[in-house]
């Protein structure tokens, strides 16, 4: 009876977006935006991340529409955005090609790895990564401008 009772609210809320008046989304104005994030020190989920993101593109471009794409990198996983990072040839790939996926390194995140570590600790120098303060309040942030939110 719960199961039920819960399927057909999540049913319910999902086409809300579709039915309550005055309600947009980013995707009714002819943009689409994704956010993905990651959160751990792990090679092959950095790797799902940059998969998932280079793919939903992909998608997107191949239905004839435009797709940008932003990887939210906070806790372990702002290693992914440091010096010696596993994925760091795959994301000079992205800023050199102008893919159109960028990054967001957390603030709060890099102030305590540099603490730790003694020194202030640099981010890869490419253009499509920036600096937030803080990168679970920046996903909020995106999905209250009507991006889509994804957590391998």
């Amino acid at each position: 009876m719960i199961k039920k009772m819960l399927s057909i609210v999540s049913v319910m809320f999902a086409l809300s977006a579709y039915v309550l008046p005055g309600t947009s989304s980013a995707s009714s104005h002819g943009s689409h935006h994704l956010v993905l994030q990651i959160n751990a020190n792990d090679p092959a989920l950095m790797n799902l991340v940059l998969n998932n993101a280079e793919q939903s593109k992909a998608a997107y471009e191949a239905d004839g529409k435009k797709l940008e794409v932003e990887i939210v990198a906070y806790g372990p996983g702002l290693k992914m955005l440091l010096p010696g990072s596993p994925v760091a040839p795959r994301i000079q790939n992205f800023a050199s090609n102008g893919t159109g996926i960028g990054f967001a390194a957390c603030g709060n995140t890099m102030k305590k790895m540099s603490k730790k570590a003694g020194k202030q600790l640099e981010l890869l120098e490419f253009s499509n990564i920036k600096m937030v303060p803080a990168g679970v309040v920046h996903i909020m942030q995106r999905q209250d401008q009507g991006w889509h939110y994804i957590k391998p």
